[in-house]
């Protein structure tokens, strides 16, 4: 039946039913549209307070969250980390000047020989490695210094003993007599460090003592020449983790509170940059300082340069250039020693050394590392480039005397 037969009152009362009909498909589709909108709040039958979405912690507040990893790690730690305030007295000579015969009949002979002696006082930190008593610190903490003080957390004062200071990895060991159950600080491997491990720093800087700072690994290897201490050879851990005077020869932990490195230095000129010396090397120079008091360090008696052709261009293209470089990648020797052992081989200024038994070199922290890394008395076979020339030279490395 057509509707347009039907009587007018049923026409209208069906309009206003599809009206209706419509109206009613339409809401229901929106809230399946918009089902954020439609759903109830969720209950709790359990009868607790619903949790509200905005309250729930995010991974990375979770990570540093409270009772978070860098707590275990201090807990871990803490008690095995100690002070070290040094005392070193000095004495100063009146000026030459004051001595002159002639100054002296002049102004009498009531003139002081020598100005009165000075006490100068040092901070620094450490840990004890081991139960009976050893501190692992940095060599500057107690070098010269004429009584040694190490202060455990708990308040207790012990009088140290120097065992042993090696100036060229910047490591000392120091020992106290606390008996036999001392607090150890549990030593990682820096070999397992990856740039972006968390970082945490303990110690005693500006003399707030147990003071905790967090950052991550910022770099590996970063040369200790590239840090501007040319006197030392080492391949630091930079981190950003605050590290300020005061800090020096305390630990670096990993997340786990495990030492990876000792804090030693920092760069005046830049702002959240500290570096630690690798605790694997600390603990082969730890163990030498303990048995012998020093440690020999082999060396060949040139100062270098790393070269590459282009720093080489540069210098052969300089009219006021007092010599001609070859243009190689090397190290370029800047002098060397008198009566040194690349003295005695016959290394010349201006040499460029490209091998070392038959390895190529073409950084300075390279060729660093492979002396280092020899013994004393060991023949190196060093290749290098003189002008348009190759020479080998046999070069019989010996001991160290001095770091600077």
């Amino acid at each position: 039946m057509r509707i347009s037969k039907l009587p007018w009152s049923v026409r209208q009362f069906c309009t206003h039913v599809l009206a209706i009909a419509l109206g009613v498909i339409l809401t229901v589709s929106s809230l399946q549209v918009l089902p954020s909108q439609a759903e109830p709040a969720p209950t709790n039958t359990a009868g607790d307070a619903p949790e509200l979405i905005a309250q729930r912690e995010s991974p990375a507040n979770a990570a540093i969250g409270s009772s978070s990893f860098v707590t275990a790690a201090v807990n871990r730690v803490g008690t095995a980390v100690v002070r070290i305030d040094t005392e070193r007295t000095i004495t100063r000579r009146v000026d030459p000047f004051f001595e002159d015969p002639f100054f002296r009949r002049f102004f009498g002979e009531g003139l002081p020989q020598q100005m009165p002696s000075e006490q100068l006082r040092g901070l620094g930190s450490g840990f004890i490695i081991d139960k009976s008593g050893l501190v692992l610190t940095n060599a500057h903490v107690v070098d010269k210094a004429d009584k040694v003080t190490v202060r455990l957390k708990d308040g207790r004062t012990f009088e140290g003993k120097v065992q042993g200071i090696d100036e060229v990895t910047d490591l000392a060991v120091v020992k106290i007599n606390a008996g036999n159950d001392l607090p150890v600080a549990p030593l990682g491997s820096s070999n397992n460090v990856q740039v972006g491990d968390w970082a945490i720093a303990v110690g005693n800087p500006l003399g707030f003592d147990n003071t905790v700072t967090l950052g991550i690994v910022s770099t590996l290897k970063r040369s200790s020449a590239q840090v501007g201490i040319s006197d030392k050879r080492l391949e630091f851990i930079q981190t950003d983790a605050a590290i300020n005077p005061g800090n020096s020869g305390g630990p670096l932990l990993n997340g786990r509170g495990e030492v990876i490195g000792i804090n030693t230095a920092i760069r005046p000129d830049a702002m959240g940059i500290g570096f630690a010396i690798p605790i694997d090397k600390a603990k082969v120079i730890a163990a030498q300082l303990q048995r012998d008091g020093k440690v020999a360090h082999p060396y060949l008696g040139v100062q270098m340069l790393t070269l590459t052709p282009q720093l080489a261009k540069q210098n052969n293209t300089d009219p006021n250039s007092p010599i001609q470089i070859p243009e190689v990648n090397g190290v370029l020797v800047m002098r060397v020693i008198p009566n040194s052992p690349a003295a005695t081989a016959g290394v010349r200024r201006g040499d460029v050394i490209v091998q070392i038994d038959g390895k190529p070199i073409t950084t300075a922290e390279q060729l660093q590392n492979i002396v280092e890394d020899s013994r004393l008395g060991q023949t190196l076979q060093v290749k290098v480039q003189r002008g348009n020339q190759t020479q080998q030279l046999s070069v019989r490395t010996a001991e160290l005397q001095n770091a600077s």
